[in-house]
């Protein structure tokens, strides 16, 4: 409720200050849900694309590391050797 509170809080104000004019109002409520979504977004902690593709990247090497290692510790044991 206190965000709808909140743009209906910003909308009052722009008529209050007597923007009329369509343009002026069109854009001024993208800027607010603009703030909003990068508000929300910075919160969430969410990461780009880019930063993500580097993360599973990094997954996938380690995961193939791990599998080797997981292999050679199978082998050493049907060996009888110890690490």
């Amino acid at each position: 409720m206190s965000k709808s509170k909140f743009v209906i809080d910003k909308f009052a104000k722009l008529f209050e200050q007597g923007l009329v004019s369509y343009k002026d109002l069109s854009s001024e409520i993208l800027n607010i849900l603009r703030s909003k979504r990068d508000e929300v977004i910075f919160r969430m902690k969410i990461t780009s694309k880019e930063e993500t593709e580097v993360q599973n990247r990094r997954i996938e090497i380690l995961e193939k590391k791990l599998e080797k290692i997981e292999k050679l510790i199978k082998v050493n044991s049907k060996k009888g050797k110890k690490l």
